[in-house]
């Protein structure tokens, strides 16, 4: 059974979630606040996090990076916040998707799904490595490995580098991977797509500039190339 662990300092919106989550057999914690958010999460190992950034104690983003330093449990943040760069902020802490207040149960609710499925082992991908002349990822314990030492990628960046070496060799288009990476709501951000694929060629590639792994195909999408 699914453990979800909602943060919301709104006492409505808590219990509208634990309702209609619990309906649907999931197994669900509440806390109001970032300390009770981060207690609960140590001692209840969730399976997926809902986060509201605007806690009383804390701002969530705090509670995503102490989240983040010692789990890679999905976080779905919560927000009544709209603008753009606040969206980033969270997503470069570590939220792996994004849901603006006022929203739908159904939306939310699939992007849980989705959230928990990415974050599930493949059958399989025990000893899944790809190698490269430049680094060495393995897709199994989510670690990239370059002239000896780990590299030390963001959950975004993990979850981008993850996709394109699922494809190897494939072009995987800008819609595909914005739905993936970031979620439906992201589909025509494609501004994202460049910030964090020029990340990676930064910390992987052995010259950024021409790339040799990772591979733009104007106008259309990107591929990679082992």
């Amino acid at each position: 059974m699914t453990r979800v662990l909602v943060v919301d300092d709104e006492p409505q919106i808590v219990r509208a979630l634990v309702i209609n989550l619990k309906a649907r057999k999931y197994e669900v914690d509440a806390a109001h606040d970032g300390a009770g958010a981060l207690e609960l999460a140590a001692a209840r190992h969730p399976d997926v996090v809902v986060l509201d950034l605007g806690l009383p104690d804390m701002d969530g983003v705090e509670v995503i990076r102490g989240l983040r330093g010692w789990t890679r449990v999905p976080i779905i943040v919560l927000s009544a916040r709209h603008a753009s760069d606040e969206k980033v902020e969270a997503l470069d802490a570590g939220a792996d998707d994004y849901v603006t207040k006022p929203f739908g149960m159904d939306e939310l609710l699939a992007r849980m799904r989705a959230a928990v499925r990415r974050a599930e082992p493949v059958a399989g991908e025990d000893d899944s490595l790809v190698t490269t002349e430049a680094f060495t990822v393995d897709l199994a314990a989510k670690k990239v490995n370059r002239d000896g030492a780990d590299v030390r990628l963001t959950p975004t960046e993990w979850h981008l580098l993850e996709v394109l070496v699922r494809n190897a060799g494939r072009l995987v288009s800008q819609t595909q991977l914005l739905q993936e990476v970031w979620g439906p709501a992201y589909r025509t951000e494609t501004n994202y797509l460049r910030v964090y694929l020029a990340q990676l060629r930064r910390k992987l590639e052995l010259d950024p500039s021409p790339p040799r792994h990772f591979i733009t195909e104007a106008g259309m999408g990107y591929r990679f190339e082992p």
